[in-house]
């Protein structure tokens, strides 16, 4: 019985070793190494030397980190509603069965997330050119000037586009699996007692996408707080607007590229990851007490 336990761990030991080095190359091992990173720093007398959490506190204060960390914010307060709001009612209008062609429109909606991200912001990038681009043309045809949608008013919002261009179709797919686990016989009782369409999607399927929509504003937080390509991009066509603290990530990888203060961008990234997983927890937390609540 001692041999035949032995046997069972070892067993599982070898199927979880390989995640287990993964993880540890992949994500524990530059992680300590960033940490690690950002309790140094770099003097032309003393060279590299221990600060402690110096440059934790120089991040706190910093006001271009902060002012690049609200403007992500309030990309994220109006953007993720608005994609996940359209990528739910393209899973809702895929899952009702009254489409023609529904896997053609599937298609169709998700084929913008297998463009590259750096291809995406170039393309839409000289479309809203107002002297080379789509815009321009347009406003030409139209006799008129269209807002510059490269200022400063507009930059957000023209990014917040790309962005829900890209990820509408993904978060889309994550719904409409949601959707299609959904039991028939919860429909076939619902309408037994005569409910209508609209009163299925509102009493089965909402509450079923419960979980695929936190877990898709989950990955909607990672990626707003992490929000680099676009623009990154969008800088050499708006230089005077997209400025190197624009978003934390840009200003994180400015100072280390470009300013060669590679100590003070690990405090900057780690500082961002801890902001991240703190609204993520959020998210979720105030999801589950509402859902406790219902």
């Amino acid at each position: 019985m001692k041999r035949g336990a032995l046997r069972r761990n070892v067993t599982g030991y070898a199927f979880f070793l390989p995640f287990l080095t993964v993880f540890v190359i992949a994500v524990a091992a530059p992680l300590v190494y960033a940490i690690r990173l950002s309790l140094y720093q770099e003097r032309m007398v003393d060279g590299t030397v221990f600060t402690g959490l110096d440059n934790y506190t120089k991040a706190l204060s910093d006001q271009l980190f902060t002012a690049g960390l609200l403007r992500v914010a309030a990309f994220f307060v109006v953007q993720v509603p608005l994609m996940l709001v359209l990528a739910l009612l393209a899973a809702l209008a895929i899952d009702s069965g009254r489409l023609l062609f529904p896997a053609l429109f599937r298609i169709g909606i998700f084929v913008p997330y297998a463009v590259p991200g750096v291809v995406a912001a170039l393309m839409w990038g000289y479309m809203y050119g107002d002297r080379f681009g789509l815009a321009g043309e347009l406003g030409d045809a139209l006799g008129t000037r269209l807002p510059d949608l490269l200022s400063a008013p507009w930059m957000l919002g023209s990014i917040g586009n790309i962005v829900t261009w890209e990820f509408v179709g993904y978060n889309m797919l994550i719904l409409y699996a949601a959707l299609r686990s959904i039991p028939e016989e919860l429909y076939e009782a619902a309408e037994m007692d005569g409910a209508g369409v609209f009163r299925k999607a509102w009493s089965i399927k909402l509450p079923a996408l419960r979980p695929a929509l936190l877990m898709a504003t989950t990955f909607s937080v990672i990626g707003t707080f992490q929000l680099f390509n676009e623009p990154s991009i969008l800088q050499t066509l708006a230089p005077a607007v997209v400025t190197t603290n624009y978003t934390p990530n840009l200003y994180a990888y400015n100072l280390a590229f470009s300013g060669r203060q590679f100590n003070y961008s690990a405090a900057i990234a780690v500082v961002l990851g801890l902001v991240t997983v703190v609204v993520a927890y959020l998210v979720q937390t105030l999801t589950a007490r509402r859902e406790r609540m219902l």
